[in-house]
């Protein structure tokens, strides 16, 4: 570049001439210094000698198409995840979590939800718990299902609320208040209850097994009513009976046990009556339910209407099976504990307790998570007699100190 200088006329200004090459912004611009480039960190970043994080300017070649779904996919996203009876319990919670949040003024947005929302829920419910509605437990079931429901990534800090719950735990159980668990249908127990069962008649063979396989093999009602007859082999000496799905299998792994058959019970000879009924029926497909709803003439009752269960037997009609046999038995309750389906799980666990049966064992057999104590911490039903009080070991009046 060159400049130049011009005389202007007289009196007049000197004028500057410059010989200089145009530059374009573009130029300009390559010419500044480069932004620092920046890179992410999270809490759960770990790098290895020598590697760098990833930078902040860098994202996924993304496009529309990696955001859309298949309407095939839709339908299938739009089934239930959950057990029915899951299912069922945690939608009833959040239509009352729901209507609470519409109910307040102003109302509350109930999805995804604040602490203070969650919070404040959470105090309703312990209130209205305490003026004798609900039991803790009862409320921790509660306050847990909207936790879960909220987004994994929005949900809110249930700390004051659990906080809150173990407090009032403590003062309900220092008040006198008590769990209400099942009472345990043990061996004996459950012969009287089988008596009660007419085995001439097609609802009397089908009690008399739903009874018999229930206490040996530990299940929960709706493990129960989710039996297909593949699942179910007759052997001479036993039985080999899968249960696909429990409530601890999340991977749906099921669990086949051989179940020996014993004299008091009898398991084989009541299989084998009840799949002739089935036979009969024409029931006994390998895809069709173990146990089915009957008429009181022992026919197959209508399932049409049975949009949720279809020809599976409602886990409630177990219950309730369970509960008139009881009754006829004369024994509604025992141990001051009312005789329900549960009780048919609570029974052979006690059993096997008092048989020393270790607790890994018990575990397998009822199908309670590895390493869970709850078959001894929930499920023990054992009766205490005088001989059981440890003080009892100490001789009267003590014993006699050495001269």
């Amino acid at each position: 570049m060159t400049v130049e200088r011009v005389d202007s006329e007289p009196g007049g200004a000197e004028l500057e001439v410059i010989d200089a090459e145009l530059v374009s912004p573009e130029a300009v611009a390559s010419e500044r210094q480069p932004e620092p480039v920046r890179y992410l960190f999270t809490r759960h970043t770990m790098l290895g000698p020598g590697e760098m994080p990833p930078r902040a300017d860098e994202q996924p070649p993304w496009t529309e198409d990696d955001f859309r779904i298949t309407e095939e996919d839709r339908e299938d996203l739009a089934e239930p995840d959950l057990a029915e009876n899951t299912r069922i319990n945690r939608d009833s919670t959040i239509r009352a979590f729901q209507q609470w949040c519409a109910a307040q003024n102003p109302p509350r947005v109930a999805y995804p939800c604040t602490t203070a929302t969650y919070t404040s829920y959470g105090l309703h419910l312990i209130r209205r718990g305490k003026a004798g509605e609900f039991k803790p437990d009862t409320v921790s079931q509660y306050m847990s299902r909207i936790w879960n429901w909220q987004p994994a990534d929005m949900r809110p800090d249930p700390t004051r609320v659990r906080g809150k719950i173990r407090r009032w735990r403590q003062e309900w159980a220092a008040a006198g208040g008590e769990v209400d668990r099942a009472a345990a249908l043990t061996l004996p127990y459950l012969l009287k209850c089988l008596e009660q069962c007419d085995e001439s008649t097609n609802i009397g063979k089908r009690d008399a097994f739903m009874l018999t396989l229930a206490y040996c093999n530990l299940h929960r009602r709706a493990e129960l009513t989710d039996l297909l007859v593949k699942h179910v082999r007759i052997l001479p000496t036993g039985l080999l009976v899968t249960t696909a799905t429990s409530k601890t299998d999340r991977q749906a792994k099921g669990a086949t046990e051989f179940i020996a058959d014993r004299d008091d019970i009898r398991l084989v000879d009541r299989a084998k009556a009840w799949f002739a009924v089935l036979k009969g029926l024409g029931a006994d497909a390998p895809t069709q339910p173990v146990f089915r709803a009957l008429t009181v003439t022992g026919r197959l009752a209508n399932r049409r209407l049975a949009t949720r269960r279809g020809e599976r037997m409602k886990g409630g009609a177990v219950n309730e099976r369970v509960q008139l046999l009881a009754s006829r038995a004369g024994m509604p309750y025992v141990g001051g504990k009312k005789v329900r389906a549960h009780s048919l799980r609570a029974g052979p666990n006690t059993d096997m307790i008092a048989a020393g049966v270790p607790l890994r064992e018990r575990n397998r057999r009822g199908r309670w998570a590895a390493g869970s104590t709850t078959a001894d911490t929930v499920y023990d039903r054992t009766l205490i007699t005088p001989e059981d009080d440890p003080l009892s070991k100490v001789p009267l009046g003590g014993h006699t100190e050495p001269a």
